[in-house]
């Protein structure tokens, strides 16, 4: 017989919800204070952030055992430490950024001409000049610069140091303009660009495991001041159980505003952080300062399906199949439900944010959201398979 007492507590011990959310909590969290003892390859530490020296790291990366200790030591940072460290004149060559630099004005003006582009996941459309998928046409507009770019051996040896080898390198650019505002305090890919009522459907464990999967960094392209509102950054805030159900919560943001700290970046400084802390871009409070970041985005290689499955051609045969069943009874809307699961894409990622920004929302409509939406709607089945190969296009790369 269920002991429902039990039952309960193992409930609530598996799946976290955001009514008990406490910001008690967090401040306990983040009343921590970093010993630069404990991280001896640092040069210091400034507002509760790990500096690194990078030139005087050059070294340590050459010799198999001090680049483990090195990795090993950035690994524990981001999960145990402050969760976010800055790698000083990380890309000395200032000449190849600026070519970099002026690769990604022309594809920002290239994309204004054209009206592409758009959206932003936590900040106001069209206050930043976003370039979605700077890693692809970077690449392709200056092949050379960009192999002297992804060169940089301190971005191999961290994304390594989170990850393990064979890690997938994504990159967006953003710059906020002068008068840009701050973005909301975040988590970021992929439980922070979910709602909290899908938060909550996932188990604890997930919630934990999901920022072992990306790690989040930028490198600053011009010298970004305070006044052009760097990274603002809450130290410690990655190890909070429940931070993705709470990042949304008016008395979580507000301390966030509160005690979140920022430090100003040199051109070819780089900036690393767990997805897991929370943070949110600066206002840019100058007059005449464009602060152009690429933002690395980089994803562990484990993050994929065993086999190839073409979901599309799955959906497409299935969807009368559904409608019937819808219209005599013969499946229940859970058991249709449970047949999208199975069949139907399930998830925003990865897409061509370009043909398919996160618009009214933190992501794009899944393959699943929109059989349900072509079922709730009784389309036909040609306006679902339309509408299929459209959203199908604009995924691609």
């Amino acid at each position: 017989m269920l002991n429902h007492s039990t039952a309960a507590q193992r409930a609530n011990r598996v799946y976290l919800k955001a009514e008990d959310c406490r910001i008690e909590d967090l401040i306990t969290l983040c009343s921590q204070t970093v010993s630069k003892a404990d991280y001896p390859f640092a040069a210091g530490v400034q507002k509760n952030v790990l500096i690194y020296d990078c030139p005087s790291l050059l070294s340590a990366l050459s010799d198999p055992v001090e680049r483990r200790a090195l990795m090993a030591e950035w690994s524990d940072a981001m999960r145990t430490g402050p969760g976010v460290v800055v790698l000083k004149q990380a890309e000395p060559d200032l000449a190849m950024l600026d070519a970099a630099s002026t690769v990604f004005w022309n594809l920002i003006a290239e994309q204004n001409r054209a009206g592409s582009g758009g959206g932003d996941h936590f900040a106001k459309p069209g206050a930043n000049d976003r370039l979605w998928n700077s890693l692809e046409k970077h690449c392709l507009a200056d092949p050379a610069n960009f192999a002297r770019y992804y060169a940089n051996p301190f971005l191999a040896a961290i994304s390594e140091a989170w990850l393990g080898p064979y890690y997938q390198m994504t990159a967006q650019l953003n710059v906020v303009n002068p008068g840009g505002a701050a973005q909301s305090p975040h988590r970021d890919y992929h439980l922070g660009f979910q709602s909290a009522a899908q938060i909550e459907r996932y188990p604890r464990h997930v919630q934990l495991f999901s920022p072992m999967l990306t790690l989040q960094g930028a490198i600053a392209h011009v010298d970004a001041t305070i006044e052009s509102g760097p990274t603002q950054l809450l130290p410690f805030s990655q190890a909070y159980d429940a931070g993705y159900l709470a990042m949304g919560r008016a008395d979580f943001r507000e301390y966030f505003q509160q005690y979140n700290v920022q430090l100003p970046l040199e051109k070819g400084d780089m900036l690393f952080f767990s997805p897991a802390l929370l943070h949110a871009a600066g206002t840019n409070r100058s007059t005449d300062i464009r602060r152009m970041v690429n933002l690395f985005q980089v994803s562990s290689a484990y993050g994929r399906a065993m086999e190839s499955v073409d979901r599309t051609a799955m959906v497409k045969v299935l969807y009368p199949v559904l409608r019937a069943a819808r219209h005599d009874g013969s499946l229940s809307p859970d058991q249709i439900a449970n047949t999208i699961a199975a069949s139907a894409e399930g998830y925003s990622f990865p897409t061509n944010l370009d043909r398919d920004p996160p618009l009214g929302g933190l992501a794009p409509k899944t393959q699943a959201a929109l059989v349900h939406e072509a079922l709730a709607g009784d389309w036909e089945p040609a306006a679902l398979n339309t509408a299929l190969d459209a959203q199908a296009a604009r995924k691609l790369a």
